[in-house]
C-alpha cells in the first residue's frame, strides 16, 4: 500500500464549489481508498491506495467528484515521499513556522515547468519584500505581508505556465505530513 496526499483546487472559497469534508471522505472510501482523513475545509485529504499511479488516482478522484458534486475540481495527487521532500527542500533560511507558517507557501503544479518558467519571468511579479524559488513542479513563496497581498497566485501561475496549481501554507504542509505519519 502507498500513502498519498490529494489537494483539491478551489473548493469552499466564497461559497463556491461547496464540498463537505465528511462527504468527501466517504466518497474517497467508495473508491477503494483506505485510511482516508481530511484536514480543514480547503480540500486536503490523506489516504492509502494499492495503486502506484498518481495519474490514475487523480483521474479517478476527479471523475468521482464531478459525478457526485456535479462540478469539476482539479486535484493534485502527491506520493508521500514527494510530499515530504517538498518540505525538506524548503529553500528559505531564518524563517520560523510560528511567525511565517501562514506566510510561506508551497504551490504544487501539475507538471514540471523549468523551461516555461524562464520564458514567463514569474519573479517579475514579486514585490520587494517577497521571496520566490521554483523547483521543478513546486513554487516556494515567502510573503511577509501575507498571501492576500501577493500577485503570485494560483491563477497567475496557471495562466502563465499552462498548468494547474494549488497552494498550501507551511503549517498545512506540516499538518498533512503528521497525518501521513499516522496512517497505518
Amino acid at each position: 500500500m502507498n500513502n498519498y496526499v490529494a489537494l483539491l483546487r478551489g473548493i469552499n472559497v466564497s461559497g463556491q464549489k461547496k464540498v463537505n469534508m465528511k462527504e468527501l471522505k466517504t466518497l474517497f472510501e467508495t473508491l477503494d481508498l483506505s485510511s482516508v482523513s481530511t484536514y480543514i475545509q480547503s480540500g486536503n485529504v490523506v489516504f492509502r491506495s494499492a495503486s502506484n499511479s498518481k495519474n490514475e488516482l487523480k483521474a479517478k478522484i476527479e471523475h468521482a467528484i464531478t459525478q457526485h458534486f456535479s462540478f469539476d475540481v482539479p486535484v493534485e495527487v502527491i506520493a508521500e515521499n514527494d510530499f515530504k521532500n517538498a518540505l525538506n527542500q524548503l529553500p528559505f533560511d531564518n524563517l520560523s513556522i510560528q511567525e511565517d507558517g501562514s506566510k510561506t507557501l508551497f504551490s504544487f503544479l501539475s507538471e514540471n515547468v523549468n523551461e516555461e518558467w524562464e520564458k514567463q519571468n514569474i519573479p517579475s511579479y514579486l514585490s520587494d519584500t517577497e521571496t520566490l524559488v521554483q523547483n521543478d513542479s513546486i513554487v516556494y513563496l515567502h510573503c511577509p505581508n501575507g498571501y492576500g497581498k501577493t500577485k503570485i497566485t494560483n491563477n497567475l501561475l496557471e495562466r502563465k505556465l499552462n498548468v494547474t496549481a494549488t497552494t498550501r501554507n507551511w503549517k498545512t504542509v506540516v499538518k498533512l505530513i503528521e497525518m501521513l505519519n499516522e496512517i497505518k
